[in-house]
């Protein structure tokens, strides 16, 4: 079994999920690996992905892969970059931190989460240009603008509001585990962390893991629920985007885009791009697959704003599939996630090289020296 063997035999990302799974209790693994409800969106985004089809094309000269590509005036190494993960020290110590300088040193931008375990400023100083920032809008204006104000100090030039949590996602697996913010070490809990001895003495070594940016909150809050209620706002409407589309003088991208109609208003307001995401399908259960939804969107704004799309990512031909569809870029969050769950920093570097390999091989296949080169002339014609 690949959980056995060292990561160098990880094929896939789907190799490092269950080699994760084996090292990580089960309730600090769900919370990354969960979705809303039975799951329907989470299992549909991968699939929907896979449905997309890409015509090889050969007798192309492919001896030179160039996986560059600009994104917002910033050239990157590869079409896809690290979507924000919340808590994600929890499904490994020091994952946030992990990921953050992986990002930097191979040159793919990494998305700080408001939710992190880690604070946006040690976040930015190991992401350096390489580190956007993304926002939930909380329900107490201090705290948002609070959250800009520290956001900008430390150097982030990119805000990506979150738009889709407008309530928060009703996760089966997440309740099945008690999960509670602080953390309590319930007697399955400690049962569950000495089957895991590894995470276990690095999370002792590292320190339970809370929501860094929101210290001062968890001296109230009883539950993640709880919290949560502070961290969003059901009030979050198109006026509230105008206002911080006027606050923040960066890069100002939206997160959770789903309809077209959506996706003009953003580009109307005058924001920089849009996330078509249904986070990871960690929301609701229902609604479409988001690389379903991606070719509408792209024809709506028509090329006005960039347009990422995230949720299903787990091979690097993904990001092609998406590339074809419309989109100039792509976000990984669980792929990510389950590289460094597999062995820390050298399971998120593995990660990092499966999806690398794939997106170059795919770009071969396809007869296509440039990510640049991929479009829609390589949909296949039975879609």
């Amino acid at each position: 079994m690949v959980y056995l063997m060292g990561l160098d035999r990880a094929a896939s990302i789907d190799d490092l999920r269950l080699r994760a799974k084996k090292r990580i209790p089960r309730f600090a693994f769900d919370l990354v690996d969960g979705g809303a409800e039975n799951e329907r969106n989470l299992r549909r985004n991968c699939e929907a992905f896979e449905e997309v089809e890409l015509t090889p094309r050969y007798m192309v000269d492919v001896s030179e892969i160039d996986t560059q590509t600009t994104l917002l005036g910033q050239t990157f190494a590869t079409p896809f970059g690290m979507a924000p993960i919340g808590m994600l020290n929890a499904f490994w110590p020091d994952a946030d931190l992990t990921l953050a300088r992986l990002c930097k040193a191979q040159n793919i931008p990494y998305v700080a989460s408001s939710a992190a375990s880690t604070t946006l400023e040690d976040l930015a100083e190991a992401a350096e240009d390489n580190g956007w920032f993304q926002l939930y809008v909380s329900s107490d204006p201090d705290v948002t603008e609070g959250l800009i104000a520290r956001a900008e100090a430390a150097g982030y030039t990119t805000l990506m509001v979150t738009a889709d949590v407008p309530a928060a996602g009703k996760r089966d697996r997440d309740i099945r585990n008690q999960l509670s913010v602080p953390f309590r070490f319930t007697p399955e809990v400690v049962l569950q962390c000495m089957l895991s001895p590894r995470w276990a003495l690095m999370s002792l070594r590292h320190g339970t893991p809370n929501v860094a940016n929101y210290a001062d909150l968890l001296q109230t809050a009883t539950s993640y629920a709880n919290l949560q209620k502070t961290l969003i706002t059901p009030g979050f409407t198109w006026a509230d985007l105008k206002r911080l589309r006027a606050r923040w003088k960066g890069k100002l991208l939206v997160k959770g885009i789903l309809h077209p109609r959506d996706a003009k208003a953003c580009a109307d307001i005058g924001c920089d791009g849009i996330v078509v995401s249904n986070h990871g399908g960690r929301q609701v259960a229902f609604g479409p697959p988001t690389i379903k939804a991606l070719p509408a969107i792209t024809d709506a704004v028509a090329g006005r704003i960039a347009v990422i799309v995230d949720s299903g990512i787990r091979r690097g031909a993904d990001a092609l599939r998406a590339k074809a569809l419309g989109a100039d870029f792509s976000f990984a969050g669980r792929a990510f996630a389950f590289g460094v769950g597999a062995g820390g920093q050298a399971g998120a570097a593995r990660a990092f090289e499966i999806l690398q390999l794939e997106l170059v091989r795919a770009l071969g296949q396809l007869g296509a020296p440039s990510v640049d080169n991929v479009g829609s002339s390589h949909l296949s014609s039975v879609q």
